[in-house]
């Protein structure tokens, strides 16, 4: 329930329309709902006007497919990160509807109608291995709202293939740059736009990359102002962060 919703219902009280222990009954699980394993929360949505995002990673195929059964129930737009096939397979099941995308490990349910903002997110990846990181930050910023434009494969070994999409990336609103190995990408792409830069360092590299860690202490060192970092591999976390400055920016 979102706070549209809740207008709605309270209105609807208010004229009349509904009693109020109808109202009651759907309050009712608005703070929380108790699925023994799991609390899903309700109230998220009318706190940040985004529903629970589900951590797939470390569940089981039957938590995560009970866990959306209940949300569908709320006729929330749902999203699903680090997801197998396998659970998409569960959920397909009960939701036919629901896509997945095999690449960014991504279950999605749209439920309501998304409007896109007019501006957009640009997400731009250094090489081709960090494509996983990309799609679940482009899954993630469509599900929210967001247009996409996703430019790839433009890291710094070749910095040429970067120099020919830079019209497009200086027109977005907010640039995510998802790099591994040095992560030098971030810093680069930094100093050629006046656009917010949220780095995704990620695990892609060889062993002194240490899993990622290289790629993040080099974003956070950057020289280039208005660089922020977020988490390795962590292209959900990115793409929200940029859709809120998007949607800051548009408002």
């Amino acid at each position: 329930m979102d706070n549209e919703a809740l207008r709605k219902l309270l209105t609807s009280v208010q004229n009349g329309e509904l009693k109020v222990e109808e109202a009651l009954e759907d309050l009712k699980e608005l703070p929380f709902k108790d699925l023994g394993f799991a609390l899903i929360d309700n109230h998220r949505e009318v706190r940040t006007g985004v529903p629970e995002v589900i951590y797939c990673a470390g569940k089981t195929v039957e938590q995560v497919r009970q866990i959306i059964e209940y949300m569908l129930t709320r006729d929330n737009n749902i999203l699903g990160t680090r997801a197998s096939a396998e659970m998409y397979e569960a959920v397909k099941a009960i939701c036919p509807e629901a896509e997945y995308n095999p690449i960014g490990r991504t279950i999605t349910v749209r439920r309501r109608p998304v409007e896109l903002t007019d501006s957009y997110i640009a997400i731009v990846s250094a090489g081709t291995s960090d494509l996983p990181v990309v799609e679940e930050a482009v899954e993630t910023a469509l599900i929210l709202g967001n247009r996409v434009e996703k430019i790839t494969d433009v890291g710094v070994a070749g910095i040429h293939r970067l120099f020919d999409k830079l019209g497009v990336i200086r027109e977005a609103k907010v640039v995510v740059v998802v790099a591994g190995m040095e992560g030098a990408l971030a810093s680069v792409l930094g100093g050629l736009t006046d656009k917010p830069v949220i780095a995704v360092p990620t695990s892609i590299g060889y062993g002194a990359n240490f899993g990622g860690l290289s790629a993040l202490l080099s974003m956070l060192n950057s020289c280039a102002s208005g660089v922020s970092v977020v988490n390795i591999d962590n292209g959900y976390g990115g793409a929200y962060c940029a859709s809120m400055i998007n949607k800051l920016a548009s408002s």
